[in-house]
């Protein structure tokens, strides 16, 4: 079992920034690939930026402001946000790929609320 634990969002004003953390513990696994979802009210869970390995893969919108990386000693993903806008306001999630005894599995984290608001 592996527990993802997200941290770092609030409210901030747009052309803001915020770091959004998120960091894999458990026993007995390793990661192939951790990346960040949000959910606006009322609309589906999309993409915001993924690594695996050194790829790295960007939704269109996010593109150029949001910068994923990672802390492979920490098992953590961040993401750096800049010049945030109002539409960037959602449920960040964090998802997590990983390996453990010859399996692959997919967790999420509790998601943290990010929102964008002058």
């Amino acid at each position: 079992q592996v527990q993802l634990v997200e941290s770092g969002g609030g409210l901030v004003q747009p052309g803001g920034s915020l770091r959004l953390s998120c960091a894999a513990s458990g026993s007995d696994f390793s990661i192939n690939a951790m990346g960040w979802y949000r959910q606006a009210p009322g609309k589906q869970r999309e993409l915001v930026a993924t690594n695996r390995g050194v790829t790295t893969n960007y939704a269109a919108s996010v593109k150029g402001r949001f910068t994923i990386s990672s802390d492979n000693a920490k098992n953590t993903v961040y993401l750096q946000m800049n010049s945030l806008k109002p539409e960037d306001t959602a449920v960040y999630y964090c998802k997590a790929e990983v390996a453990s005894n010859g399996y692959v599995y997919v967790y999420w984290g509790q998601g943290t609320q990010v929102t964008v608001s002058s």
